[in-house]
């Protein structure tokens, strides 16, 4: 970058020939304030690995039929897989003046191997190459993701775990509805990231399918072998139209799309934590670790973590509508502005991935109030519709059955009461159907007992979604552990 600062100030043109891939039919080099608008290295050089990779499988395969020497391509291997060691170790720099990713690798390798470096374009195009450096980001970007959501469901798994037995209300329209358990309020959250992590699984085959052989957008006239290169670079399939291959972006979408859901549900869970951190709620204690102060208020212990991960989800639900829109348009096949999917991607990504990280550590960290929990169910009149279930067992109508608690409910309440304090006698005011087991049901206690069915706030139903909860996690770690990858061919390369 101070090159082409003190380059614009001297008026100089640069001749760009050498690290640009198009020059040779151009009298004049591309203008400074061009190359700096269209350059994307700046953002593409996070896929240098899979560049590299990408470009390893293609020497191979080039070898294999013939198109190149074999000879010639195990010295192309060996320069890349150099290169390679070279960036991890930080003896090569990403930087540079370079178009993007793909001219610098080229650079590089040709510092190490010399000329024929420039065999290794043969019967590539930088489309081809683009969409397979963006699905092996992906496959990985799927793997992270499904870890950091695998991170999260356990910390909701081991605060539930200690809070079967703790009571708290329901709410509906954040009031208060009926009583449920702290762990099955938490294994909601759990199912909403479950949901998640079967999208990222739906998804993966969409993108584990290899577009290198379709070269710019008609394929290649050369005898190449792609399913080789698949083969090479662990993808389960090869494109099936070399028009799509280059221009597709569906799977960018789809991630995206996951991403955006799963802060969505990340910011529902951030946005509980924020309201029961309050005095007024009283029901959560946030480590001290994962709370920030105030400049001016000593007193303050701001759950900040969870309200930056709230604000965080609309920069990624935003990114989703970029990336549509962007798309949105496009005639077939490649057109630049697919270079600027990478950045609202990466940003999408990242976000997510640093919020699941954090908000899985403020969690398991967190101490909830269970008595303060229980106490806010006193006088709270959420036990109305098991008097009214115990109606309708008698015989009662449920819509009059619904009417006659209704009239105990405002009864009681006029007299600053709860059900909790009724009486027989309060009770047959309004109907003779109520008998002394009435009041039994009254507790809350009782009210989360008797539902069952349907993954009910019943201890045993409640044990058995935790049961589930843990196998879908086991599940989960082994579809991780038998993630796609590179072929061992490959991988011995590399070692």
């Amino acid at each position: 970058m101070p090159k082409r600062n003190k380059e614009k100030k001297t008026g100089r043109q640069v001749d760009r020939s050498v690290s640009l891939l198009w020059g040779g039919r151009f009298k004049k080099p591309l203008a400074e304030e061009a190359l700096e608008f269209s350059s994307s290295f700046n953002i593409d050089k996070r896929l240098w690995k899979q560049d590299i990779l990408g470009s390893i499988a293609h020497a191979i395969m080039l070898s294999e039929t013939g198109i190149i020497d074999e000879a010639e391509a195990r010295k192309i291997v060996k320069g890349l897989v150099a290169l390679m060691r070279d960036i991890e170790t930080g003896k090569v720099a990403l930087d540079g003046q370079d178009e993007d990713i793909h001219s610098f690798v080229e650079r590089k390798l040709r510092e190490y191997v010399g000329e024929v470096a420039g065999k290794l374009h043969t019967a590539r195009s930088r489309n081809d190459q683009v969409a397979t450096d963006f699905r092996l980001w992906y496959r990985d970007a799927i793997r992270q993701l499904a870890e950091g959501i695998l991170k999260m469901q356990q910390a909701l798994i081991s605060q539930a775990e200690k809070h079967i037995d703790t009571l708290l209300p329901g709410m509906t329209h954040l009031q208060h509805a009926q009583p449920v358990r702290l762990a099955h309020h938490l294994l909601a959250h759990f199912w909403a990231l479950q949901r998640d992590l079967e999208r990222l699984k739906d998804l993966l085959p969409r993108v584990n399918v290899s577009p290198l052989g379709a070269a710019a957008l008609a394929g290649s006239g050369l005898p190449i072998n792609p399913k080789r290169t698949a083969q090479l670079l662990g993808f389960a399939e090869t494109a099936e139209n070399s028009m799509d291959a280059v221009s597709d972006r569906d799977f960018a979408c789809e991630l995206v799309f996951v991403c955006a859901l799963t802060m969505v549900h990340l910011s529902r869970l951030a946005e509980e934590i924020i309201l029961w951190s309050t005095p007024e709620f009283g029901f959560v204690t946030l480590d001290d670790s994962w709370c920030t102060g105030s400049s001016i208020m000593p007193q303050k212990r701001n759950p900040d973590i969870a309200e930056l991960v709230r604000g965080k989800t609309g920069v990624v639900v935003g990114s989703l509508m970029q990336l549509l829109t962007m798309l949105k348009g496009l005639p077939l096949t490649y057109n630049r502005d697919l270079q600027e999917d990478k950045a609202i991607v990466f940003n999408a990504f990242d976000t997510t991935l640093a919020s699941l990280s954090v908000m899985s550590q403020l969690i398991v960290t967190a101490t909830f109030n269970a008595e303060r929990m229980r106490r806010t169910l006193m006088r709270d009149f959420s036990t109305a519709t098991d008097l009214a279930d115990y109606l309708v067992q008698k015989g009662e109508p449920f819509r009059e059955a619904h009417r006659i608690v209704g009239q105990i409910v405002l009864h009681l309440s006029e007299q600053n009461k709860g059900l909790e304090d009724a009486t027989l006698n309060d009770l047959r005011i309004f109907s003779d159907k109520f008998d002394d087991d009435a009041l039994e049901l009254l507790l809350p206690e009782k009210s989360v007992e008797r539902r069952k069915e349907l993954a009910g706030t019943a201890k045993v139903s409640v044990q058995r979604q935790l049961k589930k909860a843990k196998l879908e996690n086991e599940q989960t770690t082994k579809w991780i552990q038998n993630f796609p990858n590179l072929s061992e061919e490959i991988v011995k390369l590399l070692k």
